[in-house]
């Protein structure tokens, strides 16, 4: 029983500032040791903590995305930077921040868990099995595209046998990949079978290179100012994007496979802010009239009912997007449709099928399908 200015009593009144965290050190030190000593307190501070733990349920572990956005803001009309950060960079500024975030919450052995990645390819889904670091390794790969279009060292330029396609060489994000997986054994079947620890440092690696890069991308971005925004990143295939489409881009893919990843190791993730989400909505609905007409050229499509002289105008398709983030995108296609925001960005990730998709379909079915099926080719591994 510890007395004098810490006696029973005293130490019994402390006890509910104690299950509340809100003592100060030596109070804490010394309730802890009493409760050691002292049956009756030890049954009380117990009953106390259980009641703390009722009055503060488990929240969501994820930060709200709009914090980060807000609180830069907020210091932004104090003291402007002498670099300002690109507006166009950032929606992957803050998309990488929550997934870094999230990684730095995950365990360990999470970093083992399987990851499934689907997209579609050639109307039909597909699904690739990885692991964390796995997925990471991809994001990786494919940011180089820019890496290497801002004139930064292509992350994937490790040297390798003369015999193997060297990853410098393969300009496709799903090339881009397979080549890293190859080279770092990054597939969920080969990290079970590596040893534990050195999965935990092969993991590690990984999500230290790509978050330099990330951090590279941004700066370079911000060095270079404006003039770099129209900087044409290739994509592989003659597909190119506009560095401030190619950010978006990236914003987008980091959202989804960070949504695998939180899926994956049954944790709470949230959609981007409402205006990022918007941004890549944008994106998705600009490409979608070359994507229909690809799709055309190769017969996945119904050829257009009517044919009009360039510049003259034709029939829209009114794509109407509801929800946060949404909003309303006339575009020269057949017929008009309505997908709630999260459901659209699912389908242009391939994590829904078109079939599944909630859509109005009001006017020409097979002109509204073949809008679905679209937008779901805009996925990719």
């Amino acid at each position: 029983m510890i007395m004098g200015p810490y006696d029973h009593r005293r130490l019994k009144s402390l006890l509910g500032a104690w299950a509340l965290a809100a003592c100060a050190p030596e109070e804490t030190a010394a309730v802890e040791a009493h409760l050691t000593d002292c049956a009756p307190c030890a049954d009380e501070a117990l009953r106390l903590r259980d009641a703390v733990r009722l009055l503060h349920p488990h929240d969501n572990l994820d930060m709200d995305p709009a914090l980060r956005s807000g609180v830069l803001e907020l210091c932004l009309t104090r003291r402007m930077p002498g670099i300002p950060m690109p507006r166009w960079s950032v929606p992957y500024d803050a998309e990488a921040a929550r997934l870094d975030a999230l990684l730095d919450d995950m365990g360990e052995a999470d970093w083992g868990a399987p990851v499934q990645l689907a997209w579609y390819d050639d109307d039909r889904p597909s699904v690739r099995e990885t692991s964390v670091a796995g997925v990471i390794g991809h994001l990786l790969a494919v940011d180089g595209l820019l890496a290497l279009a801002l004139g930064l060292p292509d992350p994937l330029a490790a040297d390798t046998p003369a015999d193997e396609t060297h990853p410098r060489t393969v300009a496709s994000p799903a090339g881009r990949t397979e080549a890293l997986w190859r080279e770092a054994g990054s597939s969920y079947a080969e990290q079970q079978s590596l040893a534990r620890e050195f999965r935990r440092r092969h993991a590690s690696k990984m999500r230290d290179e790509w978050r330099t890069q990330t951090y590279a991308l941004i700066r370079t971005a911000g060095f270079a100012g404006g003039g770099v925004a129209d900087l044409l990143v290739p994509y592989g295939g003659g597909a190119t994007l506009p560095l401030r489409d190619a950010f978006l881009d990236r914003a987008f893919e980091c959202w989804m496979h960070a949504w695998d990843i939180a899926e994956a190791v049954d944790y709470p993730y949230v959609p981007p802010t409402p205006e990022h989400m918007h941004l890549m909505i944008d994106l998705a609905a600009r490409l979608l009239p070359q994507t229909l007409a690809a799709r055309r050229r190769s017969g996945r499509a119904a050829p257009p009912r009517t044919l009009v002289a360039a510049g003259a105008p034709g029939r829209t398709l009114h794509l109407e997007v509801e929800g946060k983030g949404g909003g309303n995108w006339y575009l020269p296609l057949d017929s008009p449709a309505a997908l709630e925001g999260l459901e659209f960005c699912r389908l242009a990730a391939g994590h829904v099928s078109p079939e599944e998709a909630a859509v109005g379909r009001d006017g020409e079915r097979e002109a509204v399908d073949d809008f679905l099926y679209a937008t779901a080719s805009l996925s990719r591994l």
